[in-house]
């Protein structure tokens, strides 16, 4: 099925006794305000070079300190089927929303669902 998808956010993931210290760093780094989320609130973000790309710092509850990507889509299933013929691998679906899923090497990424008509030609890659 023909849809759109683009790499669209770097996400730190930071542990608890890290995550105010780590978030200060970067907010000076990249001379942006990393907001809280209302709806989630253990992510502090922002769009970076223009809109087009974005920084989170996620609060872990437990784990490591680690960095993940995030890849954008309008249709969730054919891209996370696309991803998985490719060799990812399916792990959690998070509140009926997004997919964690890992790459051939066992790193972690997101797929999160844009809204109908936000990726196109001009801003994600087409898959038909």
């Amino acid at each position: 099925m023909t849809h759109y998808s683009r790499l669209q956010k770097v996400v730190l993931d930071v542990p608890e006794s890290d995550h105010d210290k780590e978030l200060t760093f970067w907010q000076e780094a990249t001379g942006q305000t990393l907001t809280r989320f209302q709806r989630y609130p253990e992510y502090h973000g922002a769009h970076l070079a223009g809109e087009a790309f974005g920084l989170l710092i996620q609060r872990l509850g437990t784990g490591h300190a680690r960095v993940h990507l995030d890849i954008h889509t309008d249709d969730l299933e054919a891209e996370t089927a696309r991803l998985e013929a490719l060799g990812a691998r399916r792990l959690q679906l998070v509140n009926d929303h997004w997919w964690i899923m890992e790459d051939p090497a066992g790193l972690p990424f997101c797929v999160i669902p844009q809204p109908p008509g936000s990726l196109n030609d001009h801003n994600a890659q087409r898959w038909d």
